[in-house]
């Protein structure tokens, strides 16, 4: 059976994302900013990189090759679209993280916002190992509800297969693989969204 990720529509997806009772996409987007910004690299990856959210953070005289990966092929069609001022820059390929790690390339920092949700901490560490990158960082979700992890909104039944994919994140689990990858923390910070949920950006650097 295919991946639910390779059937949601990317406007659903978007559209429930920026809702006033969600806020994630604005959310994500702010975070990114800095997650570009924040290291001196000169090359990256975007790990669910969808429809490109927070690429136009993208300094191109920063960065050498930004990498966006995703399983659903026409969300990087859509990026591609949205962004031809990094045609120069910006690597979109479709790999199945779970069963493709062999086929990711190396980048200096990987950026990886609620993707960890979708193929779990083990997937996650060996995508870290082949990527081998200096800087890793990640957004996951904490949910007080753990039944309701989507929150409500008039786009909930695209997500119903989810449930088929989804984990549910901890801290100290995700920093506990990290550490088993070779990586430790070095930055952990919380976002309060609507519904009582947030979201916990936690950085991780190799040695």
């Amino acid at each position: 059976m295919n991946n639910p990720w390779e059937e949601i529509n990317l406007s659903d997806y978007e559209n429930h994302m920026k809702l006033d009772s969600v806020m994630q996409l604005q959310t994500l987007n702010s975070l990114m900013k800095d997650q570009f910004e924040r290291y001196p690299v000169t090359t990256s990856m975007v790990l669910g990189v969808a429809g490109g959210n927070g690429l136009e953070h993208v300094d191109r005289n920063k960065y050498q090759t930004v990498y966006g990966i995703d399983i659903n092929e026409g969300y990087l069609k859509t990026a591609k679209e949205r962004f031809p001022e990094l045609s120069d820059v910006l690597k979109l390929l479709k790999i199945d993280l779970i069963n493709e790690t062999d086929r990711l390339p190396h980048a200096d920092l990987v950026i990886a916002d609620l993707l960890v949700e979708y193929i779990g901490y083990e997937a996650f560490r060996d995508a870290v190992k082949k990527i081998d990158p200096e800087y890793v960082s990640c957004v996951i979700q904490i949910n007080k509800d753990v039944n309701a992890w989507v929150s409500d909104s008039p786009y909930l039944h695209a997500f119903d297969r989810l449930d088929e994919v989804h984990h549910q994140m901890e801290e100290n689990e995700l920093t506990k693989t990290m550490g088993e990858a070779g990586y430790s923390l070095i930055l952990n910070e919380t976002h309060a969204l609507p519904n009582g949920k947030a979201l916990v950006r936690l950085d991780y650097r190799k040695g």
